[in-house]
């Protein structure tokens, strides 16, 4: 993953300063997109989805394939994460809690080996709390998540070791109800969403269109309802989901995340704080992964729920981005969860940008 992360910030550079229309390059090319990745002579057979790539804050493409486009609503996954890492960020600039607090702070009942945990442990994945507590549509409530989040065996000592949890995140949506007085989506949608300008984003509250609303599909093509259907509380997902995953956007809304993030309060997000392995050449930061390249610094997450899958690249130092999502990550010989798509996708907009011929 981390090999065709770097290869796809190499890609992304060659968007810089394009100014030329590029979608009728794009609309050609991404039908045939899996021929460098996979070694295949066509598209893939039933893939559908959008994606988005920005230059200087200036969005150069914005297209789906199959039958999707820009606005196409999709379960954007564990990209979520990054929502719940910059309400906690905002939290901490309103004055209402610090990354430094220990979780019983905020959180009622915190047993004696749980209560060196801080905050930020669970923004870094250093708590070490357990990865889940069960599937995603489990119906879990909130208090359901703390007492058996509390009553769970610790995998470390807190602050002594990576492990990706998302129960962690769970606790951390918990926490900014608590420190904020307002239901999670709620705060995100007045302090995020809305100035951001993304309309399309949330678990319940946008109004969307339900035909924009993409069917998922497993890997034999069978349908699974769009994220609507699956089973969830009337405000949104159960609380093993609340917080860490799930979260509804389109590529179009992504980009205006994009631009958001660039504004001085966000920042701290990015920052590397622990290695995500003893020999891993990548970081945690707050709901992103940071990893070094001969470009700089690059910022990546993904996101998926085994139908849909996405994932967002921003390399600062070039001011690019780039996100894709698909409603269909498997199919007949192809998983495009385990395949450089990121790479391929940039690679192509950029030359297609550059004026020269998509690659072999």
């Amino acid at each position: 993953m981390r090999r065709w992360l770097v290869a796809a910030a190499v890609g992304v550079v060659a968007l810089t300063g394009c100014a030329i229309e590029v979608e009728e390059e794009v609309e050609e090319e991404v039908e045939l997109v899996s021929a460098p990745v996979l070694g295949t002579p066509g598209p893939l057979a039933g893939s559908s989805g959008s994606f988005v790539t920005a230059v200087d804050g200036e969005i150069v493409t914005c297209e789906g394939w199959g039958g999707n486009d820009c606005d196409t609503v999709y379960d954007i996954g564990s990209v979520t994460k990054q929502f719940t890492a910059a309400a906690i960020v905002t939290l901490q600039s309103m004055g209402r809690l610090d990354v430094h607090d220990r979780i019983g702070r905020h959180l009622d009942g915190v047993p004696r080996d749980k209560r060196a945990i801080t905050v930020e442990q669970l923004l870094t994945h250093t708590s070490g709390l357990v990865g889940s507590l069960g599937g995603d549509y489990e119906p879990l409530s909130r208090d359901d998540l703390l007492r058996e989040a509390f009553a769970s065996e610790l995998r470390s000592e807190p602050g002594s070791r990576y492990f990706y949890s998302n129960v962690g995140y769970s606790l951390l949506a918990a926490i900014i109800e608590t420190a904020s007085g307002e239901g999670y989506e709620q705060f995100l949608a007045r302090h995020l969403f809305e100035p951001a300008g993304m309309t399309s984003t949330g678990y319940v509250l946008p109004d969307w269109d339900a035909a924009d609303v993409a069917v998922e599909y497993d890997a034999r093509g069978r349908t699974q309802g769009t994220p609507l259907d699956h089973r969830w509380a009337a405000d949104g997902p159960y609380w093993n989901l609340r917080g860490n995953g799930g979260i509804l956007s389109t590529a179009r809304d992504m980009y205006r995340w994009s631009v958001a993030l660039d504004g001085d309060g966000l920042r701290e997000l990015f920052r590397p704080r622990v290695r995500e392995g003893a020999h891993a050449d990548s970081w945690y930061g707050y709901g992103w992964v940071v990893l070094d390249t001969p470009l700089g610094r690059v910022q990546w997450h993904n996101g998926g729920n085994g139908w849909s899958y996405a994932e967002v690249t921003r390399v600062p130092s070039e001011d690019a981005f780039a996100f894709w999502v698909t409603n269909r990550s498997r199919g007949a010989g192809w998983n495009l969860e385990r395949h450089g798509l990121t790479d391929a996708l940039v690679s192509k907009i950029g030359r297609a940008a550059e004026g020269g011929s998509p690659p072999d």
